[in-house]
């Protein structure tokens, strides 16, 4: 932990709203994701690797087909592995220090020195297997996995080839390393933690600025124009993305039906209008953690200066619905039963509505257990029924369906905010939306 780089943010953007974003240069943003992994390699996989019962842990994968574990693995300056690059972890006993290899023509990174000579011995397979040989692993950890494709990046050639370098008396020893792989990837560090929250507000605050008059002119916006806005403030800030933000709207008028689309469809462009009800998703990538957040907003009509009321009602039943979930969440419940028990509550309080919850981390869909799907209120087999852990993130996603009588039809209320379990509590990583945002923003000193 003492290696640890103080995070020196640099000024480099500012906005209408709220403070200063702060991000930093590539070359800082390289340090700390350089440090933070040395940091999980030296004092979390060791005890991952005690926990699950696996020794020795064998990630491989070939240029520009990576494994998505070892994505998490590389240097930050690797845009990918490089040839065929072989990582091997070994832990002489339980609790002790892991032994890291490289079985590659290079150093990859810190902490994976090359173990392989292609001058002294030309096959890398056959390099691998001495390796292995040299110690004896009672349990062979490869990424071959039915429920997570975050645990199955072996593919199937490398591992025949494997298999058949592997002598015969090590073959039984091979095991699926998926539940190692999802508590490396689900599992957050203390030093990841302190700067999750920063991440979050970063995205707060673009969702904010896209979702105001600094970018919508009602009548002449439309939701695809800040759409793109979202995507090149992004990248003006140094920043990347895992998905296309998408915005919707919903109205009073009765021709529209877009609380009923499915989520299998994008939204259709459309122009934004005074009395619109917006919903904007959107996510960010940053030091290699994802945030992924809705949040709704109302373009205030002529006269209006304020969010009507029955609109902030309808959408304090999305607030509830979140309290009802974050409540069932119990250090080894699986996801499913979490599912279950956050169903059964929110229907004897007469809510209706849908929770999809999901891991958030590495990956925006990231490893750990599944808290229902869109298209599946019921048990989701196998990535339901992984158990909650503490130290995991979590996109908190869900709606609530309300019968809103003054449109005289139905208003879906779609949320979703980046949070924490710490293996007691829920804990929104920079808070969460509690109002309806209103467009433009009013001014005190203004009135009719």
């Amino acid at each position: 932990m003492k290696k640890l780089l103080p995070i020196l943010f640099l000024l480099i953007s500012s906005i209408s709203y709220g403070q200063d974003l702060a991000v930093l240069p590539l070359r800082e943003q390289a340090k700390v994701i350089d440090t933070w992994l040395e940091d999980r390699i030296d004092n979390l996989l060791p005890q991952l690797m005690t926990e699950t019962g696996i020794d020795m842990w064998v990630v491989i994968s070939r240029e520009y087909n990576e494994d998505p574990v070892i994505r998490t693995m590389l240097p930050a300056t690797w845009m990918a592995a490089r040839r065929r690059t072989i990582l091997v972890m070994y832990q002489p006993s339980p609790n002790a220090a892991v032994e890291t290899y490289a079985v590659a023509r290079y150093d990859v990174g810190k902490s994976f020195k090359r173990a392989w000579n292609p001058e002294e011995q030309p096959d890398q397979w056959d390099a691998l297997m001495k390796l292995i040989a040299s110690k004896i692993p009672k349990k062979i950890g490869l990424n071959f996995a039915k429920d997570y494709g975050h645990a199955d990046g072996l593919t199937h050639n490398e591992y025949g080839v494997f298999m058949d370098y592997l002598p015969e008396n090590l073959q039984k020893n091979v095991v699926s390393a998926q539940t190692l792989a999802v508590r490396w990837i689900e599992t957050r560090t203390p030093s990841e933690m302190a700067t999750y929250r920063h991440i979050q507000e970063i995205a707060h605050q673009i969702v904010q600025e896209g979702l105001s008059s600094a970018v919508i002119t009602p009548g002449v916006t439309t939701t695809d124009d800040v759409v793109w806005w979202y995507r090149e403030k992004i990248k003006e800030l140094k920043l990347d993305t895992w998905f296309h933000p998408s915005v919707d709207i919903q109205r009073a008028d009765a021709d529209s039906e877009a609380s009923k689309r499915s989520f299998a469809s994008r939204p259709s462009d459309a122009t934004i209008m005074p009395g619109d009800l917006l919903h904007i998703d959107f996510g960010i990538t940053y030091l290699r953690l994802n945030t992924d957040t809705q949040e709704m907003a109302y373009v205030l009509k002529p006269g209006e200066t304020e969010v009507p009321a029955y609109l902030q009602k309808a959408f304090e039943v999305g607030n509830r619905l979140q309290d009802i979930l974050t409540s069932n969440y119990v250090a080894g419940k699986t996801g499913n039963e979490i599912l279950k028990a956050s169903r059964i509550q929110m229907q004897s309080e007469g809510i209706n509505g849908s929770i999809y919850t999901h891991p958030l981390g590495f990956y925006g869909h990231s490893a750990g257990p599944t808290i229902g799907m869109w298209d599946n209120q019921g048990d989701t087999p196998g990535a339901g029924d992984f158990p909650l852990h503490a130290s995991t993130g979590y996109a908190i996603e869900l709606n609530a369906v309300v019968h809103v009588k003054e449109w005289n039809k139905d208003v879906r209320i779609m949320l979703e905010e980046g949070a924490y379990f710490d293996g007691e509590k829920v804990t929104y990583y920079n808070g969460r939306q509690k109002k309806l945002v209103a467009i433009p923003r009013t001014s005190e000193y203004l009135g009719n």
